[in-house]
């Protein structure tokens, strides 16, 4: 089998509502473009994947793919997947990382459908459902935290994330109406995007330390590896970090070797995609650690994500950013909820998601090829 074929076809997606999950990501909404990644064989089978999100279209990385991945994969056999990987890793300079990580998840649909088999039977399979958490947006005030909180455990959800208004003394001021709404038993955690220096990172850490947060997420800059060191020294909740930076599996090395966070996150746009997810998980796996599936971007990531969630032992959660209008577009079924907190993996041949053709026809801008 071949790749005879490479193709983009980006699409509208309209009526995003307005959100910000901090900083690092500005308000957006309203508009954007995503784009269905291809990849044909001239056997007739096609590998899938999205590429894009609501607040990054596929603008931004689509014609890097085409013109600096598409001629790697030329004429090239798709099962021969790790020797592909390591040559469009070789490009990651030119074309970054996001679309390394869109033809990773398509070689992998392709794998799947020509053995007839799901992704997760192909990396070998752990689980077939994993506990959900819903992972709110920035909202108004403590007292909107605290309502979506009880509403999510009240609907069987497993957990309950905060993303708070990055200002230290609001958000401990939300972590403790969380807390107090929806008592001492249920799991709730705190992601601070990368907000706080090291004096404020303490300050917050202490206080969703003693109200028992089950851990504490990306409190200092992405890349401060020398300050989450000490704030692990000063902290007994567990703190997990290298979500970011936009990198390939050996960025997780230093923060591994220099002990500056408890557990390790990815997700496969983020990370290149479900190989390195896999690599990144039996690594983590050797040290005892967590390997924490980060929010995908867009629907068919996430239906990757909980395909290697379903292969993996060292992870507890299957995250799901709010609110659903900014994250879910293009598929026919999404990823449901059950009332018993779990989500459950797709068991149709690759990624097993329906992907919503007709959608995408009717809201076509252009195919890049």
């Amino acid at each position: 089998m071949k790749i005879t074929d490479v193709t983009l076809t980006l699409f509208a997606w309209d009526s995003i509502p307005a959100t910000t999950y901090g900083s690092h990501t500005g308000q957006f909404g309203g508009s954007s473009q995503l784009g269905l990644l291809r990849l044909i064989t001239d056997q007739g089978l096609e590998g899938h994947a999205f590429l894009g999100s609501a607040m990054n279209p596929a603008t931004t990385d689509g014609q890097g793919l085409i013109t600096h991945l598409k001629p790697v994969l030329l004429g090239r056999d798709p099962l021969d997947r790790e020797r592909l990987n390591q040559d469009i890793w070789r490009r990651q300079r030119a074309a970054g990382v996001r679309p390394i990580g869109a033809v990773d998840v398509a070689l992998w649909d392709l794998a799947g459908k020509a053995i007839g088999q799901p992704i997760h039977r192909l990396l070998g399979t752990y689980r077939e459902s994993i506990p959900a958490y819903a992972s709110s947006a920035v909202l108004a005030a403590p007292e909107a935290y605290a309502e979506e909180a009880v509403r999510h455990r009240d609907a069987g959800w497993a957990a309950y994330k905060i993303h708070p208004p990055t200002r230290w003394r609001e958000d401990i001021k939300v972590c403790e109406a969380v807390r107090k709404a929806v008592g001492d038993d249920y799991t709730v955690m705190l992601d601070s995007t990368w907000s706080y220096d090291f004096p404020a990172a303490v300050r917050v850490g202490l206080v969703a330390q003693d109200l028992g947060f089950h851990w504490y997420e990306d409190p200092l800059a992405d890349q401060d590896i020398y300050n989450y060191v000490k704030l692990k020294q000063k902290l007994s909740i567990p703190i997990l970090a290298t979500e970011y930076p936009i990198a390939g599996y050996e960025s997780y090395a230093p923060w591994i070797m220099l002990q500056a966070t408890d557990f390790l996150r990815g997700d496969v746009a983020v990370k290149g995609g479900i190989t390195t997810l896999v690599k990144a998980a039996h690594l983590a796996e050797a040290f005892r650690m967590n390997f924490e599936v980060h929010h995908g971007g867009n629907s068919l990531n996430n239906v990757a994500n909980l395909h290697v969630i379903a292969a993996i032992r060292n992870t507890e959660f299957f995250e799901v950013l709010l609110p659903d209008g900014a994250q879910k577009y293009g598929l026919q079924q999404d990823i449901v909820i059950g009332r018993d907190g779990l989500v459950h993996v797709p068991n149709g041949p690759g990624l097993g998601a329906a992907i919503d053709f007709d959608l995408i026809k009717r809201k076509t801008v252009t195919v890049l090829s």
